[in-house]
């Protein structure tokens, strides 16, 4: 287990804070997680205390939750006994178990992003879906960016500078790329996404989910639902890569 599970193992402070979070937070990468077919079979990777599950299971689906956190395990076992806590590396599935498969805000936390991504897809179905939402760290656009690698001129020009790095080697050394890493911030008030320790992107996570033979289907900036004629603005062309989130839904390819 790596530093990062060990700090949320038994972080009640963290379990605290994912219960206090309204729910609508969690509805689009929710219902985008529903499985096509009533009562399939979904896994939320990263469950916290069990609010996606609370919406699967209400929309009449099997839902099945993982964590590394103790704490959240206990308040998502209110919801339902089919949670359980993994040691944040390997899903304790079988391949091709569920129907679809998520993380929301899990992949930037990851000691082994790229692995972590390998195995999401190992554990859904040919067919099924990968839905994974983390923070954009490589933003080049916005205001009022919450992260310091996000803030100011400087690092939106460094981020866009980055970017294009990434994509050169994708194009010429695909088999080199690699998730950057990031020092994590500490602070006494717990705050879960200063403690990032990926540089999460779409570009990338698009890249890792069609490595691992998957077919992207969406690529979008909003993890969160908003006015339909804004949705379509701010998704509607590669400037979607460059600010907010990085909400992507893939196919298991058959």
């Amino acid at each position: 287990m790596g530093e990062q599970q060990k700090y949320y193992r038994e972080n009640d402070k963290y379990a605290d804070f994912l219960e206090g979070w309204d729910v609508s937070f969690y509805a689009k990468y929710a219902d985008t997680l529903c499985p096509e077919e009533s009562g399939g079979k979904s896994l939320d990777v990263g469950c916290g205390v069990g609010q996606v599950m609370q919406r699967l299971i209400d929309t009449g689906h099997e839902a099945h939750g993982v964590e590394v956190s103790g704490p959240n395990i206990e308040k998502a076992k209110r919801i339902s006994d089919r949670c359980q806590l993994y040691d944040g590396r390997t899903l304790p599935y079988d391949d091709a178990s569920f129907d679809s498969v998520g993380a929301l805000n899990v992949l930037e936390h990851v000691e082994e992003p790229e692995a972590f991504l390998d195995d999401l897809v190992r554990v859904v179905k040919p067919g099924g879906k990968v839905v994974v939402s983390s923070p954009n760290f490589f933003r080049a656009l916005g205001l009022r960016d919450y992260h310091p690698r996000m803030r100011g001129f400087v690092n939106k020009w460094r981020n866009w500078q980055r970017i294009q790095a990434k994509r050169r080697q994708m194009a010429t050394d695909p088999e080199s790329v690699r998730f950057d890493r990031m020092e994590p911030i500490r602070r006494e008030l717990f705050q879960p996404d200063d403690d990032a320790i990926v540089a999460t992107n779409a570009i990338e996570m698009k890249f890792f989910l069609e490595q691992n033979g998957c077919d992207v289907l969406r690529v979008e900036c909003t993890d969160r639902y908003v006015a339909k004629p804004i949705d379509v603005v701010l998704n509607s062309g590669p400037w979607r890569y460059l600010m907010f989130n990085a909400f992507v839904v893939a196919r298991r390819k058959s």
